[in-house]
């Protein structure tokens, strides 16, 4: 089973949504049996699960902030939202769980501020220290041909981290969200340059650059 967690100490910066996107993806487009694991007390990621309809291919939910149950071993992948706010050893147990690292980071000063901070504090556990665990910086909410965009872009270099995506602002992550889909099961027509943006993101996720050090 692989397990790819959805990490940022800062909340708003997109987390449930990227998750909900990621299950989705990997449930639709590749026929996976995908877990959606919610450590966020606020639930977002399970309400999504609760939208789904009966037709599109089936996720299994946990309420992993107050449910302890494990994924079935046969999984093939599990997707975990994180909270916000983790720190110490709590966030060193929640990096045990992770294969893949996706951190988020939102175009604003604030938001590349609080990032700096907190990946330094996740290069810092020691399982990714060890290279047992990768990360790879998004992007998100975007919108290209600004001046923020290019100052987070800068940014993110900075970080020394893979840069693995550039997710933009739209109204289709909220359109899917009410529906409990996500943007591979809306019509291609309306999300040609989301599915676009999210190309590299899925490469990097294929890769073995992606993958823990054996």
């Amino acid at each position: 089973m692989r397990t790819i967690m959805v990490l940022n100490a800062k909340g708003g910066c997109g987390k449930s949504t990227i998750s909900t996107n990621l299950a989705s993806y990997y449930a639709f487009e590749e026929e996976k049996k995908v877990v959606l694991a919610d450590y966020d007390p606020q639930g977002s990621s399970m309400a999504w699960l609760q939208a789904r309809g009966e037709e599109w291919p089936v996720i299994e939910g946990i309420a992993a902030f107050k449910d302890a149950t494990r994924p079935a071993r046969d999984t093939d992948i599990m997707i975990i939202d994180a909270p916000a706010r983790v720190h110490g050893k709590e966030l060193t147990e929640l990096v045990r769980k992770a294969d893949t690292i996706l951190f988020p980071v939102l175009p604003s000063p604030i938001d590349m501020r609080a990032a700096t901070d907190y990946m330094q504090e996740l290069k810092a556990v020691g399982k990714v220290e060890r290279g047992e665990v990768k990360i790879g910086v998004i992007a998100n909410r975007v919108r290209e041909n600004t001046i923020i965009f290019s100052e987070l872009f800068d940014f993110i270099k900075k970080l020394r981290v893979p840069y693995v995506a550039t997710l933009r602002d739209t109204q289709n992550y909220i359109r899917a969200e009410e529906r409990g889909i996500g943007i591979f099961e809306m019509a291609p027509s309306q999300v040609y340059q989301d599915l676009e943006s999210w190309e590299s993101l899925i490469k990097w996720l294929r890769s073995k650059r992606s993958m823990p050090d054996q």
